[in-house]
């Protein structure tokens, strides 16, 4: 271990082998936390081949259990975002996909920080069941095109031990390290083709577009160079995606979405998000996917899709066909503009604190949450406000956790004299050909 520390510190590539055993003795316990800590810094500093980030990211991958979907028939696509607020596409996406003949068979994680998490907002939906056995998993995609469920099992554990050390030795910034970290997920969970929706933004890991185009390019290099067709889009999160942020709210607003009165930018960009999935799955132009994806939500068969799932997974469907039946917060308590002017930003990162703040995200892993609690915003970037105008609604079911919610969420939003410019909701497709940068487009 200390040659391979001294070969990444003076810049010399490291071979499959070497990788290899790196990974594996560190999962064994062999190799200590101190000696993976500096060649993690490393790493930070000198980067690593294409060769060695895909090496690292397949033996990530085999640390643990490999995911067979070879029982499901047809072609599997996976869709993973870098996490973002208000972020419910694979409620949306994952339904189109299914009514347009893919199969989606996805593992999803839990919110933390101030990012939510899909097996929450499922687990917002009463009685369904997010941890399954394989077989029953398998089962339930073949039958219904779809299943969304935790990661469970030994999946990726080195990635695992080895976020922990980077989250502590200032390490996590690394692209090389993110994309190893994502794909080895992406490749032990089985799927054939995988779409990346890579954020960038206030509310987003990556900051700038630019550094989100290059964990893009290196998380596409390794999913093709494994045999999985990639492709990633970069997606704007500098402002929340919908207007709902919160478990509950934003199933309720995937619903609205599926049934074609979603809010133009979440609707825009789950409809890329799903022409993107069927293209890689085959069904055609990206122009003729797009119409598939748009015919799916006019002829109610994505919305099928979503029941058809719910009902699998044990989940009460009554919600879904009637979204007022979900449980609601105990208080509701409106956010009025202290003066006039148009809204000129919304601090992605701090709306989603303020809505976790509410209840609706945890501290930990383990931490309980409000599945009824966040925030509907009323008033989103470029809108005009006059003072006193409902800007947004708070929910909980403790009143006490009203006051420094609102204070944060009045933090983040800024109020001006001028319009601001309008921004694009996507700003590039990333594949192995190279970078395609989208038209401006906004809502």
């Amino acid at each position: 271990m200390y040659d391979l520390i001294m070969k990444k510190r003076n810049g010399t590539p490291l071979s499959e082998e070497e990788i290899r055993y790196l990974i594996q003795e560190y999962v064994k316990g062999n190799i200590p936390d101190y000696q993976m800590s500096a060649f993690l810094m490393a790493v930070y500093f000198k980067g690593m081949t294409e060769e060695e980030t895909l090496a690292m990211t397949w033996a990530a991958a085999r640390s643990g259990d490999m995911v067979d979907l070879s029982g499901i028939k047809g072609i599997k696509v996976d869709k993973h975002s870098t996490g973002g607020v208000g972020d419910k596409t694979t409620l949306i996406v994952a339904p189109i996909a299914a009514a347009c003949g893919v199969k989606v068979a996805k593992m999803s994680g839990r919110g933390l920080g101030h990012t939510g998490g899909t097996v929450d907002k499922l687990e917002a939906i009463p009685g369904l069941q997010t941890s399954l056995d394989r077989e029953k998993f398998v089962d339930i995609v073949n039958q219904t095109g779809i299943s969304v469920i935790g990661q469970s099992g030994n999946l990726a554990p080195a990635d695992k031990k080895l976020y922990a050390l980077r989250d502590v030795t200032a390490t996590v910034d690394s692209i090389p390290l993110i994309a190893v970290s994502i794909m080895s997920k992406k490749l032990a969970a089985g799927s054939d083709a995988i779409l990346l929706d890579v954020k960038t933004g206030s509310g987003a890991f990556m900051k700038t577009v630019e550094d989100a185009i290059v964990l893009a390019r290196e998380m596409v290099s390794i999913g093709e160079n494994a045999g999985k067709r990639t492709m990633a889009l970069i997606t704007n999160m500098d402002r929340p995606l919908g207007c709902h942020i919160g478990n509950s709210l934003e199933v309720i607003e995937a619903v609205d979405t599926l049934r074609g009165r979603g809010p133009e930018d979440l609707t825009e960009i789950c409809l890329e998000l799903a022409a993107n999935m069927l293209f890689l799955a085959g069904k055609g132009s990206p122009g003729e996917c797009r119409v598939l994806a748009e015919k799916a939500i006019a002829d109610g068969s994505a919305l099928d899709r979503l029941i058809a799932m719910v009902e699998a997974q044990g989940g009460d469907a009554s919600v879904i066909r009637d979204t007022d039946r979900f449980a609601k917060a105990s208080f509701e308590h409106p956010v009025l503009a202290e003066r006039s002017g148009y809204i000129g930003a919304i601090d992605t990162e701090s709306c989603g604190i303020a809505s976790s703040m509410l209840g609706a995200g945890r501290e930990t892993r383990e931490s309980p949450i409000d599945h009824s609690a966040g925030i509907i915003l009323r008033s989103r970037v470029g809108d005009y406000v006059e003072k006193g105008q409902v800007i947004a609604l708070m929910y909980t079911s403790d009143k006490r956790l009203l006051e420094g919610a609102e204070r944060r969420y009045r933090e983040a939003v800024t109020i001006c004299r001028q319009k601001p410019e309008k921004q694009p909701l996507i700003y590039a497709r990333v594949t192995d050909a190279g970078v395609e940068k989208y038209c401006q487009n906004d809502d």
